[in-house]
């Protein structure tokens, strides 16, 4: 029984640092080396601002390609735990506040609805608990399957969330949609939780995590995905999403101002899949954004559009096409671990 309340931060909100995992052999990469370059990119920025927790079995070879970029190793911790891939968002410690104590939930993580392997990634949190990379925070099991990436907080008590995803039929059958409902607003200590009944992407195998399509920003703000081409078999399904966030209301009955990010050029793996590209998929740390890129001409306005959101932080773009082979991206495969955590 939950009996202190309890919040769940924004995203932008003050950061200890960005936990991250490895690509090494065992994961499922067919471009092993592009992605490590990608990984690299992605930790030389946020090293920028704030520290890195990096997990990998083997963190030698981690570490070395950490040097060879020219990385400050004293911004980067290592620690040796076995994975089965590279999605912290998902596999990541969710951390709320009881008033000034973090309190790391531990999520169950069935590779997104037994889709994948994820018997050594649903145990990362609770080993990195174990090292006491988490200080004082007590560690909390939470007997519910889900995602980093399938929730938003605007860190005022509203979830954004899609149904598609946390109504799956295996992650938490168990669970009636307002069962589940009421059960994150008692864990995550929110007030409400908006559902977004419409809306994918091709080529993604999270049945619709949020952080692919709409995304809370300051101000009453969401930057949401939407496709401008008739063609596009997305056109219908974005369209129709877009409604139902013209539809949603602030806690204080005001509507969202709504600020749509550019449709990305399609983007195929080498047998001819879709992937699924999107610009939501970008990460707030202190003081900066990172804004995944695909090589395109869209990239630039994606880029300018998320910044306005962001003003006063440092938006970069990092290229990370090689990450949509994984049916991911730059959030994806990373998790912000809140101020007060790590000391």
């Amino acid at each position: 029984m939950i009996e202190t309340v309890r919040k769940l931060p924004a995203e932008w909100e003050e950061q200890d640092g960005v936990l991250m995992a490895w690509p090494h052999e065992g994961t499922d990469w067919v471009n092993l080396h592009a992605v490590q370059r990608v990984t690299i990119d992605i930790a030389r920025e946020i090293t920028r601002f704030e520290r890195l927790l990096m997990v990998a079995p083997d963190i030698e070879e981690a570490r070395q390609s950490t040097v060879d970029a020219g990385l400050p190793l004293d911004r980067v911790r290592f620690s040796r735990i076995e994975t089965n891939d590279t999605w912290a968002r998902d596999f990541g410690p969710v951390t709320v506040f009881e008033g000034e104590k973090p309190v790391m939930l531990d999520f169950g993580f069935n590779g997104w609805g037994l889709k994948f392997p994820s018997n050594l990634d649903n145990q990362i949190t609770r080993e990195l608990a174990g090292l006491g990379i988490f200080g004082k925070a007590r560690l909390e099991t939470v007997g519910f399957v889900l995602e980093g990436g399938s929730i938003e907080s605007d860190g005022r008590g509203t979830i954004l969330t899609t149904a598609n995803c946390l109504l799956s039929p295996n992650r938490n059958p168990h669970l009636s949609p307002s069962g589940i409902e009421a059960y994150l607003c008692r864990v995550l200590g929110a007030q409400r939780v908006l559902w977004i009944e419409n809306g994918h992407l091709a080529g993604d195998d999270t049945d619709a995590h949020v952080d692919t399509l709409a995304r809370f920003c300051p101000d009453d703000t969401i930057v949401y995905t939407a496709c401008d081409d008739p063609s596009d078999e997305h056109f219908v399904p974005l369209g129709t999403m877009a409604e139902e966030l013209r539809s949603f209301r602030t806690l204080a009955g005001r509507p969202y101002r709504l600020v749509a990010l550019p449709w990305p050029d399609p983007a195929h793996d080498g047998q001819g899949r879709r992937l699924p590209a999107t610009y939501a998929n970008f990460l707030i740390i202190n003081g900066a954004v990172l804004v995944p890129m695909y090589g395109t001409s869209k990239d630039r306005p994606a880029i300018e559009i998320i910044g306005r959101a962001f003003p006063g932080r440092k938006v970069t773009g990092v290229h990370c096409l090689p990450l949509l082979t994984g049916s991911g991206s730059l959030h994806c495969i990373t998790m912000q671990i809140p101020k007060g955590v790590l000391g």
